[in-house]
C-alpha cells in the first residue's frame, strides 16, 4: 500500500500514514491545530493551508469546491475532511 509522509507546521510533526487517509484523521491523532465541525465538508471550518504537496492530494470534489468558495478561500486552500492522502510528501497548516 503506498504511504505518504504528512507534516503539520503548526507542531512542527512529520508522519508517515497510508495513501486514502482523510487530513482529518491524522490531524487529530497528532493533536495538530486544525479544527472541525461537521466532518462532511458542509461548514468549512477545517480548512487548512496545503504548503507542499498539493498534488499529493486527492482532488476537490464539487462539494468541496462550493464550500471553499462560499468561504473565500486561497487557491492554496483544502478541506481536512475532504483531501485525501495519495502518496508522497505534504505539508500543511491551519488557515
Amino acid at each position: 500500500m503506498a504511504k505518504a509522509t504528512v507534516t503539520f507546521e503548526d507542531i512542527g510533526v512529520t508522519v508517515t500514514v497510508p495513501a486514502g487517509t482523510r487530513m482529518i484523521e491524522i490531524s487529530e491523532k497528532v493533536g495538530a491545530g486544525i479544527i472541525y465541525g461537521c466532518r462532511e465538508g458542509d461548514c468549512g471550518t477545517c480548512l487548512m493551508v496545503v504548503t507542499a504537496g498539493w498534488d499529493n492530494l486527492s482532488e476537490p470534489s464539487v462539494l468541496e469546491d462550493k464550500i471553499l468558495r462560499e468561504n473565500m478561500a486561497g487557491k492554496n486552500n483544502r478541506l481536512a475532511c475532504q483531501a485525501q492522502v495519495l502518496g508522497g510528501e505534504i505539508s500543511v497548516r491551519p488557515a
